[in-house]
């Protein structure tokens, strides 16, 4: 597969993974669809590369919002006829503990990390049905094995996304559409700049960037990096129960 003339959806494309995968396709000839809620933000980092192939359309989205997304989503289709590869990026996260917990979080971080995916790809399904074809690429965690210490709601987000996207991808299989999921370790972005623990093999977002471009071409449908996490977290993963939490607390 390649990114020629295909048209790209990359939401969350604001500042870290997002931007470091726009900033990559800008090269390509490719139509580019970038969202965020603070749209300013991608307009600035586009306009510091002056020439670029790829055409871009920056729109204003909060993948919160069922309809923003749908308006998003027109506005999209009226510009570039259709959306080939779709990288549902957006996502949140926060630290909570016992003494700060609330369900306000927990309702960010699902409607965001999960709802906010799922309102995507209920705008672009009937069109790839049509067309049997198309790539949905939905960005979830490596961190969606466990129940982690701070990130119980974070991991429950991407748990859910990674869960229900393995399913998608059955579905979807006998339609010609491929699900890739996307689930990166620690990659440097303003969400792992608020964290206050270590976190190790962390890569920057740029060459994040080049895992999930390289996967998306080469279609595979679980893009996990960097290797020394996906390891690890496969350990963790393969741990009894009270081990897990022998070593966690």
């Amino acid at each position: 597969m390649t990114f020629t003339n295909k048209t790209v959806l990359i939401t969350g494309a604001s500042t870290g993974i997002g931007k470091a995968v726009g900033e990559k396709l800008l090269n390509e000839n490719c139509n580019l669809i970038l969202t965020a809620r603070r749209d300013e933000k991608i307009e600035e980092w586009v306009s510091n590369f002056g020439n670029h192939k790829a055409e871009i359309l920056i729109l204003k989205n909060d993948v919160t919002d069922k309809e923003n997304v749908a308006e998003s989503y027109k506005k999209a289709i009226n510009k570039f006829g259709n959306i080939d590869i779709a990288i549902l990026n957006s996502g949140i996260g926060k630290s909570i503990t016992p003494e700060t917990f609330n369900s306000e979080a927990a309702e960010d971080i699902m409607n965001t990390n999960f709802l906010g995916v799922i309102y995507w790809i209920e705008q672009l399904l009937p069109d790839m049905l049509k067309r049997k074809s198309g790539i949905i690429a939905p960005v979830s965690s490596l961190a969606d094995n466990r129940g982690y210490s701070g990130s119980g709601f974070y991991s429950a987000s991407k748990s859910a996304l990674s869960i229900f996207a393995e399913g998608l991808s059955i579905d979807l299989k006998k339609h010609g559409i491929k699900v890739l999921l996307i689930k990166p370790g620690f990659v440097k972005t303003p969400i792992t700049d608020r964290n206050n623990y270590k976190m190790p093999f962390m890569i920057s977002a740029e060459k994040s960037a080049d895992y999930i471009i390289s996967g998306i071409e080469k279609e595979k449908a679980i893009i996990q990096f960097p290797l020394p996490t996906v390891l690890g977290a496969k350990i963790i993963g393969l741990l009894p129960n009270w081990v897990y939490r022998f070593i966690a607390k």
